[in-house]
This record gives C-alpha cells, sequence and structure tokens, in this order.
C-alpha cells in the first residue's frame, strides 16, 4: 500500500520536513552583513570594497533607477562621495533579520558635518549574497530627510557625482 503525501499548510504537498532555508547559509550571510557593516562605518575603503564582487549592485532607492554602482570600485566611489566629507558618521543597529543569502536590516545614520549640521538618516538595507560576496544592496530611505539638514556646500559637491 502506497503511503500518503504529506501535506502542510494550505494542503499542498511537501516532499519533506526539512527546513526551508539552511541555518549555515543564514547565520553565514547574518555574520558577513555584521562584519560589511563594521568596516563601513569604520570607513575602511579597502575593506568594503572587499565584500563586493565586479556584477555586485548597489543603489539607494531614492536615487534613480538608472543610478546603480556595479563592481567594488563604483560601490566604494559612490559611498565616498557622500561620506568622506563628514566629520561624525554613527551607526545605530536596530534590527538584523536574515533568511538563506537574504539579510535585511534596519538600522540609523548619524551624519555630522564640521560646519555643524547634524542629521539622523533611518534605514533599511535589503542585501543579497552569494556566498562571501554582497551581489545585491539596496538602502531603503528618505532623500528629503538628509535635503532638508545637509549643508549646501555638501549638496553641491555630491551633485557632480562619483564618476
Amino acid at each position: 500500500m502506497a503511503r500518503p503525501a504529506v501535506h502542510g499548510h494550505g494542503g499542498h504537498p511537501r516532499a519533506s520536513m526539512a527546513p526551508m532555508t539552511d541555518t549555515t547559509t543564514t547565520d553565514a550571510s547574518r555574520a558577513r552583513v555584521r562584519e560589511f557593516w563594521a568596516a563601513l562605518y569604520a570607513r575602511d575603503w579597502d575593506a568594503i570594497a572587499s565584500f563586493f564582487g565586479p556584477d555586485s549592485e548597489y543603489t539607494d532607492v531614492c536615487s534613480p533607477p538608472d543610478d546603480m554602482a556595479r563592481g567594488p570600485e563604483q560601490v566604494v566611489a559612490r559611498l565616498r562621495l557622500g561620506l568622506e566629507k563628514i566629520t561624525g558618521y554613527e551607526h545605530e543597529l536596530r534590527l538584523l533579520v536574515a533568511e538563506g543569502p537574504n539579510v535585511v536590516t534596519e538600522h540609523a545614520e548619524t551624519w555630522t558635518w564640521h560646519t555643524g549640521e547634524v542629521v539622523t538618516l533611518p534605514f533599511v538595507s535589503v542585501q543579497v549574497l552569494d556566498g562571501p560576496t554582497i551581489v545585491r544592496w539596496y538602502d531603503y530611505w528618505d532623500l528629503s530627510t538628509l535635503m532638508n539638514a545637509a549643508p549646501a556646500w555638501w549638496i553641491e559637491e555630491i551633485a557632480s557625482g562619483y564618476l
């Protein structure tokens, strides 16, 4: 007599009772993203570049859709453009959730300029890894929060672009 199919939630047959994601991959992805945040907030440009491959993509979702940095050199150039001229750069990690190679981080950055302006930017960052390499990094944040606080000289400088 044949054994009946095992049905999960919603009555759909399942091939096995194994977990949906590999905990080893999840743990490795979570650890790698934590390492990345440490390098970013230390502004260690060489270390930051090591997290990305030639096909990796990074964007701020609030920017135009075609404004995508690709590969380690462009990712670092884009980050340096915005971050190199600020004097204070603090990070508050609020939540980090991982499932397999996908990591979502809720966090806030506080930026300080030498001219006295300060802003705290809430972020949600979505990163997808392929082994140790971040292949996709999309940052979700509110551009108006930054633009309403940033000094005019800094806005003019970043408007020139990173290439």
